[in-house]
């Protein structure tokens, strides 16, 4: 699942990762894996959000909504991304927070809203969950949907 995270001042939280496919490091909408739950199913993503929001950026939401979801890439695995909006955000309490994997180098990093967006069009956010997330955000805000620091 991944996850735009947007605070009171319209910033979006991203996270800075070296991904070796890509051979390089990308800047990204911070996102997980679902676990594999005790019967052997998926963990609900619903559950998983916020987990994976607090390991990757340090940060709570108070607010939560599904937004869509999608295949990253169907012709070579069934991947199915569940999109979400976090708003009203806080710092987790730092004696208590839960942390990136081993294995997870991350850097957090703020942009604002349009800043993001704009990363996206000139191709320093390229992959495929953020290009959605941010373009979505961006579709909401035009709408009138969503007012960024009265999400």
């Amino acid at each position: 699942m991944a996850i735009v995270a947007l605070d009171a001042a319209g910033r979006v939280a991203l996270v800075r990762q070296w991904r070796l496919p890509a051979g390089r490091a990308l800047l990204e909408i911070p996102a997980g894996g679902l676990d594999i739950a005790a019967d052997g199913g998926k963990e609900d993503p619903d559950a998983a959000a916020p987990r994976e929001l607090e390991e990757e950026t340090g940060l709570r939401a108070r607010t939560w909504r599904r937004l869509t979801e999608f295949y990253s890439a169907p012709g070579f695995t069934d991947e199915l991304m569940y999109l979400y909006l976090a708003t009203d955000l806080e710092p987790a309490d730092a004696d208590e927070r839960l942390g990136p994997d081993e294995d997870e180098r991350l850097i957090l990093e703020w942009r604002p809203w349009r800043a993001a967006v704009a990363a996206v069009d000139d191709g320093e956010i390229c992959d495929s969950k953020s290009v959605v997330g941010l373009l979505l955000l961006e579709r909401m805000i035009e709408r009138g949907e969503l007012v960024p620091g009265e999400a």
